[in-house]
């Protein structure tokens, strides 16, 4: 992750310097975790820099916004708008977007009511997440942690405090020796990795867990979905036991940060022969042709920033 400190992050409405963008030891963000937040790509396609689906991400982040009970001045219309000016001031892209709406300072105590409501968006340049290209897979295992049941914390919202369970789940697969880890429910069915979803496939059948088993809705996932349906791939969104990771055809994790990537074993049993699938392989094509702009962008899935030329001094 490359950070320019002379960047600008957008805070409230109005873009302040890197450095500026601070909240006090005692907001309530700190103590008690209360935040929900998006992380978004801005892709640098032949005809210029361009947010891939913004207005779904956004609508995410107010949706989160709204389980929590906080109350935003701001439309999606008003966060994507942020978003662009924030890529057009910075002019970073391709480059990683990372909106976050959080309580701050105010009240000390578990009662959020009385801490105020604050929205910064930030953007910076980032890689593969997992450290894999698409020719290769990456090897996980099955965490110990369980995934959050319902009623504890609300999984379809994607909070700052649901990653302390992932942080659990991603610390156990490094210091096991493996790139990442899957949680399971609290059934025991499959339920998705500390930062992605995940798909298996089987006699030719895309499977994914649905929302109930403490999936989180991802915006990668989505249009995973609709590559499979456009390709003609089967789709079933079902339970998944845990011993079918160990018999599938195929697997792959999907997200924003770690996009298509293929996995190679689980619990060290190769999925099938260990290459990436054929399945895989032609969902990873069609997306990557999409995000680089090789393939047509069918779907209405980027919101283009207009690239202003710097002033001449």
């Amino acid at each position: 992750m490359a950070i320019d400190e002379k960047a600008s992050i957008w805070h409230n409405g109005r873009l302040v310097r890197w450095n500026e963008a601070t909240v006090h030891v005692m907001s309530h963000v700190v103590n008690y975790g209360s935040s929900v937040f998006e992380g978004v790509r801005c892709y640098n396609l032949p005809t210029g820099p361009a947010i891939f689906r913004a207005q779904e991400h956004i609508q995410r982040l107010l949706d989160s916004a709204k389980i929590y009970r906080m109350d935003l001045d701001y439309t999606r219309e008003d966060l994507v708008g942020a978003m662009v000016e924030l890529v057009q001031t910075n002019r970073i892209w391709p480059c990683y977007i990372r909106p976050i709406v959080l309580r701050g300072y105010g009240q000390v105590g578990v009662n959020p009511f009385d801490s105020p409501i604050e929205v910064f968006i930030a953007n910076y340049q980032w890689g593969k997440y997992l450290g894999s290209d698409a020719d290769q897979g990456v090897d996980v295992c099955i965490s110990s942690w369980t995934r959050i049941a319902p009623n504890t914390l609300p999984a379809m919202a994607k909070s700052g405090a649901n990653y302390m369970n992932s942080q659990l789940i991603k610390m156990e697969a490094i210091l096991n020796g493996y790139v990442e880890g899957i949680a399971l429910d609290v059934n025991g069915y499959v339920s998705e990795g500390s930062g992605e979803n995940l798909f298996v496939i089987r006699n030719g059948t895309l499977l994914t867990a649905p929302l109930g088993n403490s999936v989180l809705p991802g915006i990668t996932r989505d249009s995973v979905l609709q590559i499979a349906r456009d390709l003609g791939v089967p789709v079933v969104e079902q339970m998944i036991p845990r011993e079918m990771l160990y018999i599938a055809d195929e697997v792959f994790f999907s997200g924003t940060a770690a996009e298509i990537t293929a996995v190679r074993s689980v619990d060290k049993i190769s999925v099938k022969s260990g290459a990436v699938g054929a399945i895989t392989k032609a969902i990873q094509r069609e997306f990557y042709g999409i995000i680089n702009g090789t393939t047509a962008d069918r779907h209405n899935w980027f919101t283009p920033v207009p690239v202003k030329q710097p002033v001449a001094v």
